[in-house]
């Protein structure tokens, strides 16, 4: 009688830690996803300023700016071009690059014409821009702090068996923007000086 005890005992103890990890694998796949939508969100709102500059850019350089706006135009005014609930890792990495490129033009048109950087429209358009592009940066983080922890429990014994036998992968993290990358300091040759 006591053996049977015993067995019951250790089977409600391991029915309720699989119970309980399996609750908080579910709730940091929803964190992860929540986050992802979250920057999706942003990374459009960056979209629309990134179209309010070229706006502003159509009255000096049309031909140069009406293709930044038909390229965000072609992508059906969502920005990563997929399907609303279909986001991913890598589909919003390519949507940063897209933006930088995009932005990296409308740098070069708004080099040519002093006067347009001095209007009001567009020192309100390149604000806005920058609050997005700050938001979308935090927003990355919150991911990839949230995909840290999923990852921790997917990877770490005991919760690893369960994440297994309930198919729960780790999350790929988000990359640093290749045209951010190139703006850092090589420090290294700075330092050979």
């Amino acid at each position: 009688m006591l053996v049977f005890g015993i067995i019951i005992v250790l089977v409600v103890l391991v029915l309720g830690y699989f119970v309980s990890t399996q609750r908080a694998l579910v709730s940091q796949d929803e964190m992860c996803r929540n986050a992802l939508s979250q920057i999706e969100v942003q990374l459009n709102s960056r979209f629309d300023a990134v179209v309010a500059l070229a706006k502003t850019a159509a009255k000096y350089a049309e031909h140069e700016s009406e293709t930044i706006i038909k390229t965000i135009q072609a992508r059906g005014g969502n920005a990563s071009g997929a399907q609303p609930g279909t986001t991913d890792v890598a589909a919003l990495n390519g949507q940063a690059d897209l933006l930088g490129q995009m932005l990296g033009r409308l740098n070069v048109i708004f080099e040519r014409y002093p006067e347009l950087k001095a209007s009001e429209l567009y020192r309100e358009a390149q604000q806005g821009q920058k609050e997005y592009e700050e938001n979308v940066r935090l927003s990355r983080m919150v991911y990839n702090d949230t995909a840290t922890k999923m990852n921790r429990m997917v990877r770490q014994w005991p919760s690893s068996i369960v994440a297994s036998m309930l198919r729960f992968d780790q999350k790929e993290y988000l990359k640093v923007d290749d045209e951010k990358k190139k703006a850092y300091p090589n420090l290294d040759d700075a330092f050979k000086k």
